[in-house]
């Protein structure tokens, strides 16, 4: 059996998403991985998260703003480019409510062993930026569904918890979703969608093609249901992972393999 880095569902979903955020398909038909698919701001993110977590103390902010500006042009929000210019000692939240604390928070769900610590890891992450309430509940309730899934709750319950502790509704039918639903980089607006496309799906592949076929804000979508599904499934197909790994530079490689060492786990 192979290790698989955790790491791997949130670059998976990025990837195959990254083509889809301003040009929507609302279908599940579509070839996987394009030639031109390409990670964005949301894995350049969760390896941050993943390089603050292996070396302790968990300073994210120090890492975000290191890994920002190595990778400027990922395609960040205009908020959080600005913060990148300035100096680490001058940069502090701005009450963004915004997907980007859950889309790089998916290493905090496979890293620690309680819910508390998960909990209070992701509020402590998605605080460095995104400190408004809905922000802080976007990222804590992906992390919490992250660690669900790992240690084997069934889907009703991960639903039942989700909809109990942080008030999402997670009931609506994709199918009833896509129709009207619109590009959202909200946390309130992306999240219980992500988490439905991962209610809905039978593996890892079908949970990414139901949250690109929603529409919207595609690689964030995919890469919070990306990592829920993997820690869910626990498995990822072998061509989907040669396509990440052929796209990776020498420091993501290097954090993907760390990252597998201390928190990897074999392939379903």
């Amino acid at each position: 059996m192979n290790t698989i880095s955790p790491i791997y569902g949130a670059l998976g979903g990025d990837l195959v998403g990254s083509i889809y955020e301003f040009n929507n398909l609302k279908s599940k038909i579509f070839k996987l991985v394009q030639p031109s698919c390409r990670f964005t701001d949301d894995s350049i993110l969760t390896l941050a998260t993943a390089q603050a977590i292996l070396d302790a103390p968990h300073d994210y902010k120090a890492q975000y703003h290191r890994w920002g500006r190595k990778y400027p042009r990922a395609g960040y929000g205009g908020t959080f480019s600005r913060w990148l210019t300035l100096p680490l000692e001058e940069i502090g939240p701005y009450n963004s409510w915004g997907n980007g604390s859950a889309m790089r928070i998916s290493p905090v769900g496979f890293a620690f062993e309680t819910e508390a610590d998960v909990l209070a890891q992701a509020e402590m992450l998605a605080s460095v930026t995104h400190n408004h309430p809905e922000g802080v509940k976007g990222a804590q309730a992906t992390a919490l569904a992250i660690f669900l899934a790992r240690k084997g709750t069934d889907k009703d319950a991960i639903k039942a918890r989700i909809e109990r502790n942080f008030g999402y509704n997670l009931s609506t039918p994709l199918d009833e979703i896509r129709p009207t639903y619109r590009f959202d980089v909200s946390c309130q607006g992306t999240v219980p969608v992500a988490i439905r496309a991962f209610l809905e799906a039978g593996s890892y592949v079908d949970a990414i093609r139901n949250g690109i076929s929603v529409g919207g804000d595609s690689d964030t979508i995919g890469a919070i249901t990306g990592g829920i599904s993997l820690a869910y499934f626990k498995k990822i197909p072998e061509d989907l992972v040669q396509e990440i790994e052929k796209r990776l530079r020498p420091d993501m490689r290097d954090i993907c393999q760390r990252f597998a060492e201390r928190f990897g786990f074999a392939d379903a």
